[in-house]
């Protein structure tokens, strides 16, 4: 009898064990909520708190960059980029294809596909000759950290943030929270 329960007791913890191991083994997966979004018409999205109020300044330290792209000035300082209006800076999202010479510290290096960007609160860059270009995310582009600036939006009932006209959708990936890229707001 008692080699019949040492028996059945060894089967046991090798079930479990084995189920341990199981349970502990990291799968990539992705849990998506709502279909695909590409293009979005600005329309057809309901932001869900009133507008923001826009924080300008007057003078912003002397470390800062002046970089003019398409007959625009921008001004890039502390990982930001301002705009002149009226006596006041205002932050601003850059235009894609405006280029910098370094990466913004804190950057997040990004794959997709075989495509590298870096990434930094809610701007995308990739390598351009020796310099960085800023440029639209891929579909599909996961990242960890939703940018200072998101909105909660509603859009065909499915609940999505949007920052700088990037729409993100909220997955796991490994158990941990993140947030992808589904679509553009037009």
């Amino acid at each position: 009898m008692k080699k019949i329960a040492i028996l059945i007791m060894g089967i046991l913890m090798i079930t479990a064990f084995s189920q341990g191991a199981i349970a502990q083994r990291s799968v990539r997966k992705k849990v998506v909520t709502t279909k695909k979004v590409v293009r979005v018409p600005r329309a057809k999205v309901i932001y869900k708190r009133p507008t923001t109020k826009v924080v300008s300044v007057r003078t912003l330290p002397s470390n800062r960059t002046v970089i003019n792209h398409k007959g625009l000035s921008y001004t890039y300082v502390n990982n930001k980029f301002f705009r002149y209006y009226g006596g006041h800076y205002l932050p601003v999202a850059p235009a894609v294809g405006l280029r910098i010479g370094t990466l913004p510290i804190g950057y997040s290096r990004i794959v997709v596909g075989a495509r590298n960007y870096f990434y930094y609160d809610g701007i995308y860059y990739r390598a351009a000759d020796d310099d960085y270009e800023v440029v639209r995310p891929e579909i599909g582009a996961i990242i960890y950290e939703l940018p200072e600036d998101y909105e909660k939006v509603e859009v065909d009932g499915a609940i999505l943030y949007e920052s700088d006209n990037v729409l993100y959708e909220k997955i796991h990936v490994d158990g941990t929270r993140a947030y992808e890229v589904v679509g553009i707001v037009e």
